[in-house]
């Protein structure tokens, strides 16, 4: 791991993400990007060229003493943190600047859940992870500021989830962090049986090339949703980050059925970090 992108909006969220970063940069001697959106208003633009342009200076100007006083935090001194100021209107472009800095992850603050207003569903941190193509870690009441010792990828090991699979146990494999991986079988019409489910898990081993005692890894749980038995698992574990598959512009995979990946996703206390499939 070599650089981290932080998306910065002043806010405790963000500062949450930039001690996460800051701790995972000193481990790994890495360079944090800090980068901050300046989004200007319609009303700026449509205003005379000339201006516009003077404001559009003023606001910069005003941003940058504002960034510089946010990166002054203790915790940084031994970190080396590079920071960014983008006309960014849309957070998808964060994936531009990605590849541009050859970043190894992007990590961004969360509300969590409040009310209707859910941290994937129509929020900045959804159009981040849609569009990027390196793994996203979002964090979500507590910054990280330990080792991670234990991650659960939640999956239904189908062939989208090889890829993934095979990044995040790459990526947690370099942090020193076991992956372990847990399917939830319910009560519906998509029910396996026990027999279903081994041979399925079988298949899964032999495509990613595992050694058998993968399957030591691997924690088949019943529940009545998908969602309670990934949660509960991973209290019952003490785990430290959810790992989540993502299709790309289409959104958290639903690789189960409905936006029960979503609702893992909102409804977790912990970290959750998701690869593209």
């Amino acid at each position: 791991m070599k650089r981290i992108i932080v998306p910065i909006d002043f806010s405790i969220y963000s500062e949450n993400a930039l001690k996460s970063a800051a701790y995972l940069a000193k481990k790994h001697n890495a360079e944090i990007i800090a980068v901050h959106m300046l989004e200007l208003s319609n009303a700026i633009a449509s205003q005379s060229e000339s201006y516009a342009q003077q404001e559009t200076i003023f606001y910069y100007k005003l941003a940058e003493r504002k960034f510089s006083d946010f990166l002054n935090k203790e915790y940084l001194n031994s970190v080396k943190v590079t920071p960014v100021i983008k006309h960014f209107k849309i957070f998808s472009e964060l994936d531009q600047l990605s590849r541009e800095e050859n970043a190894d992850l992007i990590i961004m603050g969360s509300r969590g859940t409040s009310g209707l207003k859910e941290m994937f569903i129509g929020s900045n941190t959804e159009k981040v992870i849609r569009y990027a193509n390196v793994p996203v870690l979002v964090i979500k009441e507590k910054p990280i500021e330990t080792d991670l010792k234990t991650a659960v990828f939640a999956c239904d090991f189908s062939d989208d989830d090889i890829k993934p699979y095979q990044e995040a146990k790459a990526f947690f494999s370099a942090l020193g962090c076991d992956l372990k991986l847990t399917y939830v079988t319910t009560p519906t019409s998509n029910f396996k049986s026990t027999k279903e489910i081994n041979d399925k898990v079988s298949k899964f081993i032999n495509k990613t090339h595992e050694a058998i005692d993968s399957f030591n890894n691997i924690k088949i749980i019943a529940d009545y949703s998908i969602e309670e038995g990934v949660l509960y698992y991973a209290n019952t574990i003490d785990a430290d980050v959810l790992v989540l598959a993502t299709h790309g512009r289409k959104g958290i995979a639903h690789f189960f059925e409905g936006s029960i990946s979503e609702d893992i996703a909102n409804h977790s206390t912990l970290p959750v970090i998701t690869f593209k499939v």
